[in-house]
């Protein structure tokens, strides 16, 4: 009888890492790695930086060669969609409507662009998740948005670490930039309030107009200049006015671009099937498994942390790498326990399934300004901030949940205090221990 493959649905940053992490681990069938858009696997987080910057090309976006994939063996599906999973079966359902019966499958699907109303209707109204995306937003500011290029008014709703990055970029390029939140400061969500203010301040140095409210909705023109058909945006509508960081007021933003940066989707529509929880993310437990013979990992994965005690979801670059792998050695583990052979290699290691729980990294760089953070940064019901040097753009910030310290950020620290930082918050300390241990890690230097 014919082994059935493993599949790997996203052909993302974690989809690679579990596919390579399966063959690694001695998995000899079948491998399938299922993509909706038709590139190789690519690194995300530079889309909103060196890619719209224009710094970098496509290529160098690529996690790995078509010769480097040549050695996994991969039955490759880019271009195609999951639409289905029944769980029970183990059977996936594509969009051509093949159904492919598999011995375990891996979702790593990530999440989606949120977006507006009739947004995608309006041309120069853009989201930036996907290459094809960033590549669409850099044309449009590398020309201007119109056929004489020059300088152009784009506005980011959003003021998260997306909408912060990306309205670096343009006031780099030169573009006029005002930065659209719902939180007075920006990424008051991911780094609390304290930190939001300090952003703020950089940003307002470099020409970014600030504002506070939530979009009320487009206006624009009768025709896009790039001969689409579709209206072209001209201004955006704040609902009750707004409100401005500067004092300004008005409610209408005058726009020659918009960017969309308003959060993100876990991808997991497709998931119907009731044994699955798809609340926020595809539910999992410890160990990265959803069902029997189903794991995931990424951005979509929602499991049980076990130093944290909670179910956590993080759409970050290291962790989906990180859960990737962890997924693969869970699932053929699994595997091995219920059918050793044929479905892992007679030279594949024993091994038991281990909980996943790593430490949550995360970075930001908007211009000069590099932002790293461990731990938990969101979710805080404590945060205490320092500014170390402001000249020298220094910064630290300790983050408390529940009287322990679960997470820490900083900017502007040498590598070796970054890394006992990291010590200091790899399991939740109480709040003042916490605190002495971090003062006594940055105290040099």
């Amino acid at each position: 009888m014919t082994t059935r493959p493993i599949a790997v649905v996203g052909a993302s940053a974690a989809g690679l890492a579990a596919a390579e992490a399966l063959r690694r681990g001695g998995w000899r069938g079948p491998l399938t790695l299922i993509g909706e858009e038709p590139h190789l696997p690519y690194d995300r987080p530079p889309l909103s930086k060196q890619l719209l910057h224009g710094a970098w090309e496509p290529d160098r976006l690529r996690l790995r060669t078509e010769d480097q994939l040549a050695p996994l063996d991969l039955d490759l599906r880019l271009g195609t969609r999951a639409t289905g999973l029944d769980v029970a079966t183990r059977t996936l359902t594509l969009d051509g409507g093949e159904r492919l019966g598999c011995a375990g499958v891996i979702i790593a699907t990530g999440v989606a662009a949120r977006t507006l109303p009739g947004a995608d209707r309006i041309a120069g109204v853009h989201t930036l998740r996907t290459l094809d995306e960033a590549l669409a937003l850099r044309g449009r500011l590398a020309n201007g948005g119109t056929p004489e290029g020059g300088r152009r008014r784009l506005v980011i709703v959003g003021n998260g670490v997306l909408g912060c990055e990306a309205a670096a970029v343009a006031r780099e390029l030169g573009h006029e930039v005002t930065l659209v939140g719902i939180d007075e400061t920006p990424m008051a969500a991911a780094v609390g309030t304290e930190v939001g203010a300090l952003l703020a301040e950089e940003h307002r140095a470099r020409g970014v107009r600030l504002r506070t409210g939530a979009v009320d909705g487009f206006e624009t023109a009768p025709a896009d200049p790039a001969g689409t058909g579709d209206p072209q945006v001209t201004a955006v509508r704040l609902a009750h006015g707004g409100a401005a960081a500067g004092g300004e007021g008005g409610s209408r933003l005058p726009a020659d671009l918009v960017l969309l940066a308003i959060g993100s989707r876990p991808a997991v529509e497709w998931l119907a099937d009731p044994a699955l929880d798809t609340t926020d993310g595809l539910r999992c437990d410890a160990y990265c498994a959803a069902a029997p013979g189903i794991y995931a990992a990424g951005d979509v994965a929602r499991w049980d942390h076990p130093v944290h005690g909670r179910p956590l979801r993080f759409e970050h670059r290291m962790n989906a790498t990180e859960q990737g792998m962890a997924a693969a050695r869970n699932l053929l583990a699994e595997l091995a326990a219920t059918a050793p052979a044929p479905r892992a290699g007679d030279d594949a290691p024993t091994q038991e399934r281990r909980p996943f729980a790593p430490v949550p990294y995360f970075w930001s760089d908007q211009y000069d300004l590099k932002l790293q953070a461990y731990g938990l940064t969101a979710g805080a019901d404590r945060v205490e901030a320092t500014v170390l040097d402001r000249a020298r753009r220094r910064l630290l910030a300790l983050y408390g949940r529940d009287g322990r310290a679960v997470g820490v950020l900083a900017a502007g620290l040498p590598p070796r205090q970054l890394r006992a930082l990291r010590a200091v918050i790899a399991t939740p300390l109480p709040w003042e221990e916490a605190r002495e241990r971090i003062g006594a890690a940055t105290a040099a230097g």
